[in-house]
C-alpha cells in the first residue's frame, strides 16, 4: 500500500511538472526537471527508509548504481546505505531457533542481545559457541524474501513514471535483471557462505588480507555464523601514519584487482562498513553477498580498455566503449579532446606524464569535483552514452574503492599496482 501510494504520488508530480512547463524555455525545463528529480529522490528514500526488508534492500541496491539514476535521485537514495534501526531481540531469537531448529541456549553459551550492526535485510550479533570460540552471527529478518519480486517491480515502476529511467526497454531489463540477481544472491546466506569459502581460498596466501571463516554447523539460508575477525573503522585508520595507510591502500587494490583479473569473480560492495583495519596495515573484508562473475572475454576487454586509456589511444578507447555497451552505436562524431579531457581527470592517481608525477594525495583529491564540472560542460555528448549491464558492478566497485582511499587520506602512487595487473 505504501509503495503504491508513493508511485501514485510521483506520477502526479511528474504529470503536473510536464503540464506546468510545456511552454517554458529549455533552461527552465532543465531546472524544473532537476527540482522534480530531487523531490522524487527524497520521497523514494524516505518511503523505503521506513520499511525493513527486501523493499529497503532494493532501494539500497539502487543507490549503489549511481550511473543509472539522475544525480539528484542517487544523492537521496545514498542515505539508505546508512545503518537501519535494529529489530527487537525476541524476533531475532525466534528466527534463529526456527532456522537452526534448536534453542538459542543450546546453540550458543553466550549471545549478545544488542546487535553491533543492523541493515536492511538483517543484523549481526556477537556470540560464543559451546566450544568457547568467539563468532559473529548474521540473522536475516523474518519474511524478507517473500515479497522480493513485487518490491522490485514497484520501485522500478515509481522510477519509470517519474522519468528517471531514461533508457530503452531492453537496457532497463538488463539493468534490473542485474539488480534482481544481486538481491536474490544477498538474500541467500548459503550462497554467501560459498562465496566466503571461495574468496578465502583465493586470498589464503595474501598476507594481511583476512576473510572470516564459515561455521557450517550454525549456518543456513537465513543464518550465517562466522569466526570473529575484528578491526578498526576507516575513520580510525585515517589517523594512522602514511606508511600504514599505504599498506592498507595496496591491500584494498589487490583485493579488487586480484579478484577481477585472477579469479574472474569480484566482491562488488566496497562500502567502508564492509572492511575493518588493523594497525599493522591488515585489512579484514566482510559481506560477500554481492558478487559478480565475469567471462574471460569481458576481463580481457577491461584490461584492453585500461591499456588504451593509459596510452591515450582515444580511437581504440571509443571502440572499447562501444563493445562494452557504454557508447551508443550511432554516427555522432565525438571529438578526441572529449576523451583526453576525461583521461586527464581519471588517470591522476598514476605517475604518468602528463597526468601526474609522483605519489597522489587522496586526502586532497579533486578528481570528483573535476568530474562533476566536466560533466556540465560535456552534456551535449551525454546522449551518446548509457549505463552498461557489463560494467555496472565494476563501476560501483572502482568508485567505492576510490572513496575508500579518499577517506583513508593516503598518499600513494598506484602506478606499480596498475602495472602488475594491466
Amino acid at each position: 500500500m505504501r509503495l503504491a501510494g508513493m508511485t501514485a504520488s510521483i506520477a502526479g508530480k511528474a504529470a503536473k511538472n510536464s503540464l506546468r512547463h510545456l511552454s517554458s524555455d529549455e533552461e527552465k525545463r532543465i531546472q524544473a526537471r532537476s527540482e522534480l528529480m530531487q523531490d522524487v529522490g527524497i520521497q523514494i528514500a524516505e518511503t523505503l527508509g521506513e520499511m525493513k526488508g527486501a523493499v529497503m534492500k532494493v532501494g539500497q541496491i539502487a543507490s549503489q548504481y549511481k550511473d543509472v539514476f539522475p544525480p539528484e535521485v542517487a544523492a537521496a537514495l545514498e542515505k539508505l546505505q546508512k545503518d537501519a534501526p535494529p529489530m527487537p531481540f525476541g524476533q531475532i531469537k525466534a528466527q534463529i531457533e526456527r532456522e537452526l531448529d534448536a534453542p538459542l541456549e543450546t546453540l550458543f553459551i553466550d549471545f549478545d542481545k544488542t546487535p553491533f550492526a543492523a541493515a536492511s535485510i538483517g543484523q549481526v550479533h556477537k556470540a560464543t559457541l559451546p566450544s568457547g570460540q568467539k563468532v559473529v552471527v548474521k540473522v536475516q529478518y523474518p519474511d524478507v524474501d517473500d515479497n522480493c519480486e513485487s518490491d522490485l517491480k514497484q520501485v522500478r515502476m515509481a522510477l519509470k513514471i517519474a522519468g528517471v529511467l531514461n533508457m530503452n526497454r531492453k537496457l532497463q531489463e538488463q539493468l534490473f535483471d542485474e539488480i534482481r540477481q544481486s538481491l536474490h544472491d544477498e538474500l541467500d546466506y548459503t550462497k554467501e557462505a560459498h562465496n566466503l569459502r571461495v574468496f578465502g581460498a583465493f586470498h589464503a596466501d595474501d598476507a594481511g588480507l583476512i576473510i572470516p571463516k564459515v561455521i557450517s554447523s550454525h549456518s543456513c539460508r537465513r543464518i550465517l555464523t562466522l569466526t570473529e575477525e575484528m578491526g578498526e573503522t576507516l575513520t580510525t585508520a585515517a589517523t594512522w601514519d602514511n606508511d600504514i595507510k599505504q599498506k592498507i591502500a595496496e591491500r584494498l587494490f589487490h583485493f579488487s584487482a586480484g579478484q577481477l583479473f585472477g579469479l574472474y569473480r569480484m566482491h562488488c560492495d566496497p562500502h567502508p562498513g564492509n572492511f575493518a583495519f588493523r594497525p599493522d596495515g591488515s585489512v579484514i573484508a566482510y559481506d560477500f553477498g554481492s558478487i559478480r562473475s565475469y567471462s574471460d572475454a569481458e576481463v580481457q576487454l577491461f584490461r584492453r580498455f585500461a591499456r588504451h586509456a593509459i596510452k591515450g589511444d582515444v580511437t581504440a578507447l571509443e571502440q572499447d566503449l562501444v563493445t562494452l555497451g557504454v557508447r551508443r552505436e550511432d554516427d555522432t562524431n565525438i571529438p578526441g579532446a572529449f576523451y583526453t579531457t576525461w583521461l586527464s581527470i581519471g588517470l591522476k592517481p598514476l605517475s604518468i606524464e602528463p597526468y601526474h608525477n609522483g605519489a597522489f594525495d587522496f586526502a586532497h583529491s579533486q578528481i570528483h569535483h573535476e568530474a562533476i564540472a566536466q560533466m556540465r560542460s560535456s552534456l551535449k555528448y551525454f546522449n551518446q552514452f548509457q549505463p552498461s549491464a557489463v560494467t555496472m558492478m565494476l563501476d560501483r566497485t572502482v568508485s567505492g574503492q576510490y572513496w575508500n582511499l579518499v577517506n583513508l587520506g593516503v598518499s600513494i602512487d598506484l602506478s606499480p599496482l596498475v602495472a602488475r595487473y594491466i
